[in-house]
């Protein structure tokens, strides 16, 4: 039986990075993962450049039930040492939008960068193994894997969430952690776009693809200001994945198409310029006119003035 100082269970990021990390400080390390290749969740990331981190990472962005964990683990390491250690390994980023950092090139760097910095800290990878069973004693932990067994004083369990399983998600991490007397908290799906009722999905379908610029406001108060995308299920963009994590079933979301325009002065604007021949320009009809789109039909769907903020009833997130 072969022995480790730890062993890590998941070759994602977080597994490599730590696998990476322990190596370096010294230990023994054996990484685990039961895919063909590591990074697999990396690899379509950002649309194939891996959005790798962002500028403007902070606690309070991060939404758990121990908040005070991601204070001490920002504390310890910032955005700023990963984007420090991606320069080093000479890979060219760009800022999209939002402090949003992403690859010039390929996700694929990135996996190599944690694959260096995995071989920088000796660590053992070994892909495509199944674990049979993991079992705890007064020495560490003994894992019966398919064709051998390996044993270590500490066990990191970085398998990851629910989502994506044809990437090799599954839960394995949540049943390891009742077996050892963790609490596990119910899961949902999170970052996800919102599904709309059929009456109302049928007068969106004319806006389906157009991107536009809005804040979207959940019940509690939260306010994201990012584009929203119409699709043909209903509503998705960086907006509304990012409220879907505030949202509960029931619930209201607000939605504001027009972010940059104070209703009051746009009304104002509107009744002075009555007795004009020509009306001043609707400050959404640009981007409507480009995708050959009626920018009333949003607020017909809400049954409201198309110039007021829009409020929908999501029936659920898909």
């Amino acid at each position: 039986m072969e022995r480790f100082d730890a062993i890590v269970i998941g070759a994602g990021a977080a597994g490599m990075f730590c696998a990476a990390q322990a190596g370096q400080a010294g230990c023994r390390v054996l990484l685990l993962d039961n895919g063909k290749k590591p990074g697999r969740k990396i690899l379509m990331s950002g649309g194939g450049r891996c959005n790798f981190t962002n500028m403007y990472i902070e606690p309070a962005a991060y939404l758990s039930q121990n908040p005070h964990f991601c204070k001490s683990a920002l504390a310890r390491y910032t955005q700023w040492d990963f984007i420090d250690l991606v320069s080093k390994h000479g890979i060219a980023w760009h800022e999209k939008t939002l402090g949003q950092l992403f690859c010039d090139d390929s996700a694929e760097q990135i996996v190599n960068l944690l694959l260096a910095e995995c071989e920088k800290g000796g660590v053992h990878i070994r892909l495509r193994s199944e674990i049979i069973s993991v079992e705890r004693d007064d020495e560490g932990y003994t894992l019966q894997l398919n064709g051998e067994t390996v044993a270590a004083k500490k066990l990191v369990v970085a398998s990851g969430g629910l989502s994506m399983p044809g990437l090799g998600a599954s839960p394995f991490g949540y049943k390891l952690a009742e077996q050892f007397g963790l609490k596990v908290l119910p899961t949902r799906a999170g970052l996800v776009p919102f599904t709309l009722h059929k009456p109302l999905l049928e007068q969106l379908q004319v806006l389906s693809g157009v991107s536009v610029p809005s804040t979207i406001t959940a019940e509690n108060g939260t306010v994201f200001r990012e584009n929203l995308l119409f699709t043909h299920r209903g509503l998705s963009g960086p907006a509304v994945l990012q409220i879907s994590s505030y949202w509960q079933p029931g619930e209201f979301v607000s939605i504001n198409l027009l972010p940059d325009c104070h209703l009051d002065d746009f009304l104002n604007e509107q009744r002075g310029g009555a007795s004009q021949s020509e009306p001043e320009e609707h400050p959404g009809n640009a981007a409507a006119k480009a995708a050959g789109r009626v920018p009333a039909a949003a607020g017909a769907a809400a049954g409201r003035h198309p110039e007021t903020a829009k409020r929908s009833r999501a029936a659920g997130a898909g």
